[in-house]
C-alpha cells in the first residue's frame, strides 16, 4: 500500500502541529471502497482545528460508493460541504467557507458543482473561501466575488513536460498561486500521490498553510 494507516497518522500529526484555526480538505481522500480503506483512513478522525475541519468531494470519491464515503467521511469528524457553506465568527465579523461538489459528479448520477447553492443564505457582505476540487471553473468564479479558491486535482502535473499537458486540461491551473482580478486561486499539489501514477519529479507534495488577513480600510477614505 502506498497510504497505510502509518502514512496517514504521520500526516495528520504534520497538520495538526501547524496548530492551524481552520482545517481544510479539497477532496480525493481515496481509491478503493470504504471497507478497503477505513483503517488506513481512521486518523483522519484526529484532525484538531478550533474552528473545525471542512472538505468537499474530489473525482475519485464517485468512482467508489460516493454515499458511504460522504457518510463515513461525515463520521470521523469531517463537515462535508457539497454545494453548501458554513460561516466561521469572529466577535463582529464573518468568513464564509463554501464547497461545491466534483464536475465528475453528474457522470455519476449526482448533482454537479452548484455555487449559487453554495453561497445561498450566506451573511452579506463576509468574504468567501471556496472549496473546489478542480480549478478549471477559477476565471467565471472569480467573477462572483469570491475572495480565495482552493483547488486540488492536478497533482501539480506530476512531473516535468506532463505538467504544461496537465495545465491545458485545467484552463492553464496547474501548481501554486494565480490572481484572478481579485480573487486568489491557490491550486495545491496533493498531499499524497495517485496509485493510477505513483510518481513525482520536481513537484513536492505539500500541506499549505494560509494567512488569512482584513484588508485595513484607506485612512484618507474615512471620514473625518
Amino acid at each position: 500500500k502506498l497510504f497505510p494507516t502509518a502514512w496517514s497518522q504521520a500526516m495528520v500529526t504534520r497538520a495538526n502541529a501547524a496548530e492551524a484555526d481552520l482545517i481544510v480538505v479539497t477532496g480525493d481522500f481515496i481509491d478503493g471502497s470504504v471497507d478497503m480503506r477505513r483503517t488506513d483512513i481512521a486518523p483522519l478522525q484526529g484532525l484538531q482545528a478550533p474552528d473545525g475541519v471542512f472538505a468537499v468531494p474530489g473525482n475519485h470519491e464517485y468512482f467508489f460508493d460516493y454515499a458511504d464515503w460522504m457518510r463515513h467521511l461525515s463520521d470521523l469528524g469531517m463537515l462535508m460541504l457539497a454545494n453548501t457553506h458554513a460561516v466561521v465568527t469572529r466577535d463582529a465579523s464573518h468568513l464564509v467557507v463554501a464547497g461545491v461538489t466534483d464536475l465528475s459528479a453528474p457522470g455519476h448520477g449526482h448533482a454537479g458543482p452548484d455555487l449559487d447553492a453554495a453561497l445561498d443564505g450566506r451573511p452579506p457582505g463576509a468574504p468567501v473561501v471556496l472549496l473546489d476540487h478542480q480549478p478549471r471553473n477559477a476565471r467565471s468564479t472569480a467573477e462572483r466575488g469570491i475572495a480565495l479558491q482552493l483547488s486540488g486535482h492536478t497533482h501539480g502535473g506530476m512531473l516535468p513536460g506532463l505538467d504544461r499537458l496537465v495545465a491545458r486540461g485545467n484552463n492553464g491551473f496547474v501548481s501554486g498561486r494565480y490572481d484572478l482580478g481579485t480573487m486568489t486561486l491557490y491550486v495545491s499539489n496533493g498531499t499524497g500521490l495517485w496509485p493510477g501514477f505513483a510518481l513525482r519529479i520536481g513537484k513536492p507534495s505539500e500541506i499549505t498553510r494560509f494567512c488569512l488577513r482584513s484588508i485595513e480600510p484607506d485612512r484618507a477614505a474615512e471620514p473625518g
